[in-house]
C-alpha cells in the first residue's frame, strides 16, 4: 500500500526559502523532514524512531517506523529480537531495521505550529552556519555596511546577508554615525557564539589603517612595498613603518604619493588623524631614531635584555620628540616594541657625570688612591672592585701610566677591600641570627642573606614559606629573575621532604 502524500508545495516552498535566506535547498528540505519526524513522534509515540522522506523530485512525503535487529532487546520501542524480526524479512542482518510503513499526518494547529517552529529553528542555525563559514576566513579584511540601530552607542551594522558589531570603543572619536550612513570598518574577530557568529568590527584598529593604505596604493597590494608596523592614536595621530623590496622604488614616498594625493584619501577616512611614514629598518637603534622623527636624534644607547632604549636630543628637541602629553614617543615604542627613554644632552651630560664621580669615589674609598688613578680606572671601564681583583697583572700594566707594580698593588689592595667587606658582611649576618643553613644554598649571596635578615627571614623554614615573588621582592629585582627565584624556594623546602621520608 503507497502511504505516501503528495505535497509540491513544500519544494516551492524549500525554494523560496532557500532563496530568502541564501542557504542550500537540501538543508531546508532536511528541517521540513525533521520537522515531519516530530508531529509524527507526537502521533505515534515520542519514543519510537519514526522517520519522514520528502521526495525531491515530486514532493512526496512518506512517513515510517523503523524498528533495529539486535540480539538483546534494551528498548522495546525502537528493538526487536533478530529471530522475530526475520519472521517479517527472512534476509535482514544483525543490526539492520525493519521499515513499517505509516500513514500520511492529517497536520492539526498544535502539529503545524510544531513543525514550523522546527523548520525556522533549523533554517536559523544553518543560515547561522552559513554566515559562519562565510566571514570565518574573513578576518583582516575592510568591509563595507549601513548603520542598521544604534545600541547602547555600538553600532549594528547591515553587511546584506549578515549583522556586525561596531562597538563605541572601536569608533574614532568624535566621529558620529546615523541610522541609514555607510561605514567602511576592518573585521578584527569572528567568533560563534549560542546567540549565532558574531562579526567585530574596528575602525581604530591598526590594520584598518594598514588595509587603507593597501587599498590606494598598489606597491603594497602586489607586495612590492611591505608594512612592517603601525601604531596609532585613533583619530589624532599614527606612525606607520615601510620597506621595499625593490630598491629602486622608495617606499615613504609610494606611500605619500603625488603631491600626497594616496596618504591624504587615507586621512579623510580616518577623520584627519595625521599619519608619519617611516623606513623600517632592521637595526633597532636607526628604526628607534627614525621612529621619533620629525625629532632629531644625537645618540642611542640600547639594552636588549631589558627591552628598553635611552634616547639623547638636543635640549632644543625635546618638547618635539616627547610630542603632546607624550604622543610622539608613545606611538614611536609602540611602533618599535622598544621601551624608549628620552633625556636632553644636557641631563645625559650631568647623568654621565655623576655616573663617573660615584664610580670614581668607590675605588677612592675601597683602594685608598686619589681621583687621578680612581679616574683611570672608570676611564677604562672597571666598575666594581671585583672586576679590578679579577683582571690579570698584564692587562692592568697596559694602561697608560701604570706598570706591572702599580697594577699588582691596585689587585692587592682589592683584594683586601673584598676580604674587609666579606667579614663585615659574615659579621652582620650572624649578628641579625641568619642561620648557616641558608648560606649553603646557591645562588644567595651575603648581600642577600643580609638583606633577608633584616626581613625577618632567618631560617630555612622561613625561606621555605616564602613565594618566589615575595623573595625576590626582598633582595631585589635585579638580583634574582623569577625562575631563580622559585629554585631556590624548592631548595629550602627540600628538607620538609626529608623529614616526610624518615617519618614514613
Amino acid at each position: 500500500m503507497d502511504t505516501a502524500i503528495a505535497r509540491p508545495e513544500l519544494l516551492l516552498v524549500a525554494d523560496a526559502v532557500a532563496r530568502e535566506k541564501q542557504i542550500d535547498r537540501e538543508e531546508v528540505l532536511e528541517a521540513m523532514e525533521q520537522a515531519i519526524q516530530k508531529a509524527g513522534r507526537a502521533k505515534y509515540g515520542h519514543e519510537k524512531d519514526i522517520r519522514a522522506i520528502i521526495d525531491r523530485k515530486t514532493g512526496d512525503v512518506r512517513l515510517s517506523r523503523w524498528t533495529q535487529a539486535v540480539e538483546v532487546v534494551d528498548n522495546e520501542e525502537i528493538q526487536i529480537p533478530l529471530h522475530i524480526a526475520r519472521k517479517f524479512k527472512p534476509d535482514i542482518e544483525l543490526g539492520g531495521y525493519l521499515v513499517d510503513p505509516l500513514p500520511p499526518i492529517d497536520f492539526g494547529r498544535i502539529a503545524a505550529q510544531t513543525a514550523k517552529q522546527v523548520i525556522v529553528q533549523r533554517v536559523r542555525e544553518y543560515e547561522r552556519k552559513r554566515q559562519y563559514e562565510e566571514f570565518k576566513d574573513r578576518v583582516g579584511e575592510i568591509i563595507t555596511g549601513v548603520v542598521k540601530r544604534t545600541e547602547y552607542g555600538n553600532l549594528m551594522v547591515d553587511l546584506g546577508r549578515s549583522e556586525a558589531l561596531l562597538r563605541r570603543d572601536e569608533t574614532i572619536p568624535r566621529e558620529a554615525f546615523q541610522n541609514g550612513d555607510r561605514v567602511r570598518a576592518f573585521i578584527y574577530d569572528v567568533r560563534e557564539e549560542l546567540r549565532g557568529p558574531q562579526i567585530f568590527l574596528s575602525r581604530t584598529h591598526p590594520g584598518f589603517l594598514a588595509k587603507l593604505f593597501a587599498q590606494e596604493v598598489p606597491e603594497i597590494y602586489e607586495g612590492i612595498i611591505e608594512i612592517k608596523a603601525v601604531a596609532r592614536d585613533p583619530g589624532s595621530r599614527a606612525k606607520m613603518a615601510v620597506i621595499s623590496r625593490d630598491a629602486s622604488i622608495d617606499p615613504v614616498g609610494a606611500c605619500v604619493g603625488m603631491r600626497g594625493s594616496r596618504v591624504q584619501a587615507v586621512v579623510a577616512e580616518l577623520q584627519g588623524e595625521k599619519i608619519d611614514i617611516i623606513p623600517w629598518s632592521p637595526n633597532p637603534a636607526t628604526f628607534v631614531v627614525n621612529a621619533l622623527a620629525p625629532a632629531e636624534v644625537s645618540k642611542v644607547v640600547l639594552d636588549e635584555e631589558a627591552g628598553k632604549v635611552e634616547v639623547v636630543v638636543p635640549d632644543s628637541q625635546l618638547s618635539l620628540a616627547i610630542g603632546r602629553r607624550g604622543q610622539n614617543v608613545r606611538l614611536a615604542s609602540q611602533l618599535t616594541r622598544w621601551d624608549i627613554d628620552i633625556l636632553t644632552e644636557a641631563e645625559e651630560s650631568e647623568r654621565r657625570q655623576e655616573e663617573f664621580r660615584r664610580k670614581s669615589g668607590l675605588f677612592v674609598d675601597a683602594l685608598d688612591v686619589d681621583d687621578v688613578i680612581a679616574g683611570l680606572l672608570v676611564t677604562e671601564g672597571f666598575e666594581t672592585v671585583e672586576d679590578l681583583a679579577t683582571t690579570p697583572v698584564e692587562d692592568l700594566a697596559e694602561i697608560e701610566g701604570f706598570d706591572e707594580t702599580i697594577g699588582a698593588e691596585l689587585q692587592r689592595r682589592a683584594q683586601i677591600s673584598l676580604d674587609r667587606r666579606a667579614e663585615e658582611q659574615e659579621r652582620r649576618r650572624v649578628d641579625l641570627g641568619v642561620s648557616d643553613e641558608l648560606t649553603a644554598i646557591e645562588p644567595l649571596t651575603p648581600a642577600m642573606l643580609i638583606a633577608l635578615g633584616e626581613a625577618g627571614v632567618k631560617t630555612l623554614d622561613d625561606l621555605a614559606d616564602l613565594a618566589g615573588d615575595e623573595l625576590i621582592e626582598i633582595v631585589g629585582s635585579d638580583a634574582l629573575d623569577k625562575e631563580v627565584a622559585n629554585a631556590i624556594i624548592m631548595d629550602a623546602r627540600a628538607h620538609w621532604f626529608r623529614e616526610e621520608h624518615k617519618s614514613d
